[in-house]
C-alpha cells in the first residue's frame, strides 16, 4: 500500500490528463505560427514601436485643434453613413427572419432547405463587409447604394446564424402543442416561435446595428460612400486637423448608436421579465 501511495503521489494531480497526439500538433502548430509571425512574418520589432510612439506624438500635435471649417460636408457625409448603417441593418434583418426559419431544424420544411439555407448564412458570415463592398461596387458602381447592400449581407449572415440557434433552442412543446390543435406553420411561428425569441432578436438586432455603424464608415473607404471617403481624403492630404474633426464626429454617432441599442435591450428584457 506504501508503494502504491507513493506512486500516486509522484505522478500528476487525478484531473491533469495526458494530452492527446491531435492537441500536441495544435499547440505545436499554433506556437510555429506565433514564433514565425513575431519574428518573420508580422515582424514586430520594439525599436518600430518607439519610433511609432513619437510619430503618434507628431499626429496629434498636427490634428490638435481640430479644424471645423469643412463641417458642413461632413456632416452631410455623415448623415449618408447613418443611412446606410440603418437601411442595410434594416434590410438585412428582415432576410435574415425567413432565412433563420429555413435554417433551424425545427422550423425548416425540408432538409435540403435546411442546407441551401445554412450555406447562405455561413457564406454571408465568413466573406468579411470590406469585401462585399468592393463585390457591390463592381456591380452596382461607387456610392452608399454598394454600402447598404454588403451592410445587408453581412447582416444577414449574422442574424440568420443566431436567430436560427434562438429559435432551435426553444421548448418543443411550444411548438408541438400548437401543432397539436392543428395551427398552421404561419400559426406556429407567430403564436409560439416569435414570442420566444423575442428577446434574442431584439438584442441581436441591436449589436447588429452597432456593427454597422461602424462597418459604415470602413465601406466608404472601398468606394461605397459615407464619411469614410471623407476620412481617406483628409489622411491622404495630409490634413490631420481635419481628419480629427471627422474622427470625432464618427465617434459621436457610434457612440449615440450603443447608447440608443442599450436602451431598447435593456427595456425589452425588462418587460420579459
Amino acid at each position: 500500500m506504501t508503494g502504491v501511495t507513493a506512486e500516486r503521489r509522484a505522478g500528476p494531480p487525478p484531473r491533469l490528463r495526458r494530452p492527446s497526439l491531435l492537441a500536441l500538433v495544435i499547440v505545436a502548430v499554433v506556437g510555429g505560427l506565433l514564433v514565425h509571425g513575431w519574428t518573420q512574418g508580422a515582424t514586430v520589432r520594439p525599436d518600430s514601436l518607439l519610433t511609432g510612439v513619437f510619430r503618434l506624438g507628431e499626429f496629434v500635435d498636427d490634428a490638435v485643434p481640430p479644424d471645423v471649417s469643412r463641417i458642413g460636408p461632413i456632416l452631410a457625409a455623415l448623415l449618408v453613413t447613418v443611412e446606410m448603417a440603418l437601411l442595410g441593418t434594416i434590410i438585412g434583418i428582415a432576410l435574415s427572419l425567413p432565412l433563420a426559419v429555413l435554417a433551424a431544424r425545427n422550423t425548416t420544411p425540408h432538409w435540403s432547405l435546411y442546407g441551401v439555407s445554412r450555406a447562405i448564412v455561413t457564406v454571408s458570415r465568413t466573406i468579411p463587409d470590406l469585401i462585399w463592398g468592393l463585390i457591390f461596387v463592381i456591380a452596382v458602381g461607387l456610392g452608399p447604394e454598394a454600402g447598404v447592400l454588403a451592410i445587408a449581407v453581412d447582416v444577414m449572415g449574422f442574424c440568420g446564424r443566431f436567430f436560427a440557434e434562438s429559435i432551435e433552442d426553444i421548448d418543443p412543446g411550444r411548438i408541438e402543442g400548437l401543432r397539436a390543435v392543428g395551427a398552421t406553420r404561419l400559426g406556429v411561428l407567430v403564436g409560439a416561435v416569435i414570442p420566444a425569441c423575442l428577446p434574442s432578436l431584439v438584442t441581436t438586432s441591436m449589436f447588429a446595428l452597432e456593427s454597422s455603424a461602424r462597418s459604415s464608415v470602413v465601406l466608404g473607404l472601398v468606394g461605397a460612400g459615407g464619411i469614410g471617403i471623407e476620412l481617406a481624403t483628409s489622411m491622404t492630404l495630409l490634413r490631420y486637423d481635419e481628419a480629427a474633426t471627422i474622427i470625432l464626429s464618427i465617434l459621436a454617432v457610434v457612440v449615440a448608436f450603443e447608447r440608443i441599442s442599450a436602451a431598447i435591450r435593456r427595456r425589452v428584457l425588462g418587460d420579459q421579465r
